[in-house]
């Protein structure tokens, strides 16, 4: 294929003169191919105008992906303007880019569109705002403004008689979005007869219009926006399929209905009336430009997100949608062991509805997978602390281990035992920076600053600090921006004529008055001098400093970050303004604030996992009812995508896999009997070595255990470090905590523990309230204690 300049109408991007392409590219002379294997190779090589990847746990797809880009590059195929690559994370985009440019040299690198679907809807509306009767600078509501917004909506209609919940409302517009439903086309498939959806249709239609008032997307709009962009202004969608030749979608098997169609408006030829006579992209014999060619790459056994919209026939039909595509597998893989991946694809072979593959790798058999069940899930918390120190004192660093669950419920004991056993952990997808009431208010001036239609905004700020506006006062300011005709921030600068008090007059007009003028800098002043403007005027954040609420320091600690925020996005972003740091701070992915630099285990629901490995795993709960989920065990599709939840968290291990289960699990206060999940069946016995809690049952050496029992007995082992006694306790862990005051303990104390009885102290490491006990227990073995709260007695 001979390189083109890009279409006149696209951006020239600039072109560093580089090393001429080898003529027939060898592995063994091109740094591009180094190190790949067969398959890899031809991913990276292959000149098809279709390409799936089938890339399986572990098996290199983020290498094959920025080797492909790059050798589309380097060998001059494509402009870099030309080339548009899709990942779901900030944190995948960046690593992407990054390795590109890396290969083949930033220079050569820039000008390529490496983004999340969202970034890059965001970016194309920005620019086509005025198509669909929106200002460049509209707002985007993330899932708490959204949900602000229902629950508004919902009241104001008493909608909560009829049983609608905001969650519940939320989430169904949320999935009609993703399939591309919007409220005119929800009116004409609702049943009419039902109350409650003929409710929910007035919901939507409110949620609808007061999004359009505001000057507002929500995130589900963005991409359901730019379909509908595309599909009504086709000279609009010519642009974009004329500048992008090739197309690349990352893990293709978690896309929902837009990001499909989004994918296939991206992927249609360009029809002759809408190619430019000058253009130079070549062209057939009707004057059309054909279809961008598309390579995707993906896994259906890790299609994990059908409760997101996720639908796993995007891939698995993805020869039908595309007649003549070439397919890849990637089965090499090069994180775990071979008895960890015998496992995986023994479990994931019990999916019917999946391409065929068998993973394998070559870094040998490594240890048994650990198995373990325990009388209850404190039990069991014990089990994986225990486990954790060994792995710990044999050097394996905290941050290498990781402990999955199903539901977060499960954390409770957990946590529990892991405080106890004073070792640090982390929770990942607990309450994220932008998600803190603190930050919401600060952004939400600035919202309001850059987007004077966002009522949502100006409601959250109208109090905040405390300034006297209450809800009789928003609603007055409400009504009288209705009969303007115009926003509530035209009602809040004519705050005068609606003949309240001077005080709470006066408050508003300040307010309006330090808004309007913020708003008249936006795309002039420095992003940091602006919020520092807004926070010195409203004394937010001195206000915070002043309290003596102890909450309040950490609050005004989280406002300073925010601050900080904004000069590292000014240093990154010299040209940058206000509406391109909101649009970046939107855009912020959960998954991407997590980081395993720090020295803790990390706890998280197998659906965190995705994307993520450790050296050390350990999966909890695998119990019928947890795992598959009594909520998913019924449905259509449902055992076979929870068999692929448990499956991605097995391929997140290196070299140590734990499976562990408990006889009776107590939640919210009941406790029932547990049985063994059936994916477990699925294992073979000999790559698992059982063990139980002791006292349960007697020693045997023959490692079998016996599935189908609601009680179900396993053989046991050791689960002390290597060289440690094997000695059997009786005493069960239960959830004991106390406070033991200034209690202090030297080398040499005798101690009694609730659970595991007498013990010697061999260790103490002082820290105050945080000091820690090394106690060599008579029955139990070693343990590590948090002196402060564990239920010990000196003897």
């Amino acid at each position: 294929m001979t390189l083109l300049p890009p279409d006149a109408d696209t951006v020239p991007d600039p072109w560093q003169a580089g090393p001429a392409a080898p003529s027939a590219s060898d592995p063994a002379t091109d740094p591009l191919l180094a190190g790949l294997n067969e398959r890899q190779l031809a991913a990276v090589q292959s000149r098809a105008d279709a390409l799936l990847i089938v890339a399986g746990a572990g098996s290199g797809k983020t290498s094959v992906l920025t080797r492909r880009i790059a050798r589309l590059l380097r060998d001059r195929e494509l402009w870099p303007s030309q080339i548009l690559a899709i990942t779901f994370t900030n944190k995948a985009a960046a690593e992407m880019r990054e390795r590109v440019g890396h290969l083949i040299g930033r220079e050569a690198a820039q000008g390529m569109w490496i983004s999340t679907f969202h970034s890059a809807c965001v970016r194309i509306l920005r620019r086509e705002a005025q198509q669909f009767g929106m200002t460049q600078a509209f707002t985007i509501y993330d899932s708490a403004d959204s949900r602000a917004l229902i629950k508004r909506i919902v009241k104001e209609l008493q909608a909560d008689t009829l049983g609608l919940t905001v969650p519940a409302v939320a989430g169904k517009i949320s999935r009609l979005k993703n399939e591309l439903i919007d409220a005119d086309a929800y009116a004409r498939q609702y049943n009419q007869n039902d109350p409650t959806e003929v409710m929910f249709l007035e919901i939507f239609r409110r949620y609808t219009a007061e999004l359009a008032r505001a000057n507002a997307l929500d995130f589900d709009d963005l991409i359901g926006q730019t379909v509908y962009l595309f599909r009504a202004f086709p000279q609009v969608a010519a642009l974009y399929q004329r500048r992008f030749r090739h197309i690349l979608v990352d893990e293709y098997q978690d896309t929902n209905h837009a990001q499909y169609a989004l994918i296939r408006e991206l992927t249609r030829g360009v029809r002759p009336e809408h190619v430019p006579a000058d253009t130079r992209i070549e062209t057939d014999a009707s004057g059309a430009i054909p279809p961008a060619a598309l390579t995707v790459v993906g896994d259906s056994d890790q299609s994990i997100y059908a409760f997101r919209g996720a639908d796993i026939r995007n891939i698995v039909e993805f020869e039908r949608d595309f007649p003549g595509a070439e397919v890849i597998l990637l089965e090499q893989n090069y994180r775990s062991t071979q008895t960890i991946l015998d496992a995986a694809n023994a479990v994931i072979a019990n999916n019917f509805d999946r391409i065929a593959k068998n993973l394998f790798t070559a870094v040998g058999a490594g240890d048994k997978i650990t198995g373990f069940t325990g009388y209850s899930q404190h039990d069991e918390a014990q089990f994986v602390a225990d486990e954790i120190t060994a792995l710990h004192d044999g050097g394996m660093p905290y941050n290498q281990m990781a402990v999955f669950y199903r539901t977060n419920a499960q954390t409770r004991a957990l946590e529990e035992i892991l405080i106890r056993s004073a070792i640090p952990y982390r929770v990942l997808g607990g309450t994220k920076f932008y998600e803190r009431a603190e930050i919401k208010d600060v952004m939400a001036y600035l919202i309001a600053v850059a987007n004077p239609a966002d009522a949502l905004a100006v409601r959250r700020i109208l109090n905040t600090p405390k300034r006297g506006i209450g809800p009789a006062t928003e609603t007055a300011l409400a009504m009288h921006a209705d009969e303007l005709g115009g926003t509530l921030r035209d009602a809040l600068s004519d705050a005068a004529a609606l003949g309240l008090g001077p005080k709470v007059t006066g408050a508003m007009l300040e307010l309006a008055r330090i808004l309007d003028e913020a708003s008249a800098t936006i795309d002039t002043a420095l992003v940091p001098d602006i919020v520092t403007s807004i926070l010195e005027k409203t004394k937010y954040l001195e206000l915070l400093r002043a309290s003596r609420d102890p909450q309040d320091e950490a609050r005004a600690e989280n406002v300073e970050e925010l601050v900080a925020v904004t000069r590292e996005f000014q240093k990154n972003n010299p040209e940058g303004r206000l509406v391109d740091f909101l649009t970046e701070v939107a855009l912020v992915a959960a998954a991407d604030d997590l980081d395993d630099s720090s020295g803790t285990v990390s706890l998280m629901t197998l659906h965190t996992a995705k994307g993520l490995e450790y050296d050390a795993v350990f999966i909890t709960g695998v119990e019928e009812n947890l795992l598959p989920h009594q909520m998913s065990a019924s449905e259509p599709g449902g055992p076979a995508e929870e068999r692929r939840l448990f499956y991605v968290g097995i391929t997140r291990a290196r070299k140590k896999l734990h499976l562990s289960l408990a006889m009776t699990r107590s939640t919210f206060g009941d406790t029932q009997v547990a049985a063994p999940s059936r994916y477990l069946q699925e294992i073979p016995a000999e790559l698992i070595d059982w063990r139980d809690s002791p006292g349960m049952g007697m020693r045997s050496g023959s490692g079998q255990r016996q599935l189908g029992s609601s009680k179900p007995s396993f053989s046991y082992g050791s689960s002390l470090p290597p060289g440690k006694p094997k000695t059997e306790w009786a005493n069960r862990v239960t959830n004991t905590v106390r406070d033991n005051g200034d209690l202090t303990l030297e080398v040499g104390d005798r101690i009694r523990h609730d659970d595991f009885g007498e013990g010697r102290v061999t260790g103490v490491t002082q820290n105050g309230a945080k000091s820690i006990a090394e106690v060599q227990f008579d029955s139990a073995g070693r343990k590590r204690l948090l002196i402060k709260i564990a239920p010990i007695v000196k003897l």
